[in-house]
């Protein structure tokens, strides 16, 4: 069974671990289109104090073009989220959505292909940070 996300531990500050995260996105073709702050989002909404945890909606145009050629319906399932997350001992975690686990929803021919290659950029950027 494939798991829904991968991830990585770094250490290093959050805001520091955002960027690099942001830059080696960048590298492999992915623009961020969304960031939501949900440690923010909490205080404000709820009064809670929580650790950074932000979410990164990022996208691929080529892949993203290509997958809503094949089912314009997919756009649902896009962006990938890429959570940059404090663990509460100085380190800092990557989880990435795998768009292996979560595009086998959509019976098309071509995109089990197209999932495998975006999840081979994600562990790209995933492998750019475990060496950071």
């Amino acid at each position: 069974m494939t798991t829904y996300h991968f991830s990585v531990t770094v250490d290093g500050g959050f805001d520091a671990v955002v960027q690099k995260t942001k830059t080696a996105l960048d590298a492999e073709g992915f623009r961020v289109l969304s960031e939501i702050d949900v440690a923010a989002t909490m205080k404000e909404r709820l009064g809670l104090e929580s650790p950074n945890f932000l979410i990164l909606g990022a996208s691929n145009p080529q892949f993203s073009l290509k997958a809503v050629q094949t089912d314009p319906s997919i756009g649902v399932l896009l962006p990938f989220g890429v959570v940059v997350r404090e663990n509460g001992n100085g380190r800092v975690i990557v989880d990435f959505t795998n768009p292996e686990k979560v595009l086998s929803l959509v019976d098309k021919p071509g995109v089990e292909r197209l999932a495998s290659e975006i999840r081979s950029r994600l562990e790209m950027v995933r492998d750019t940070l475990a060496g950071s």
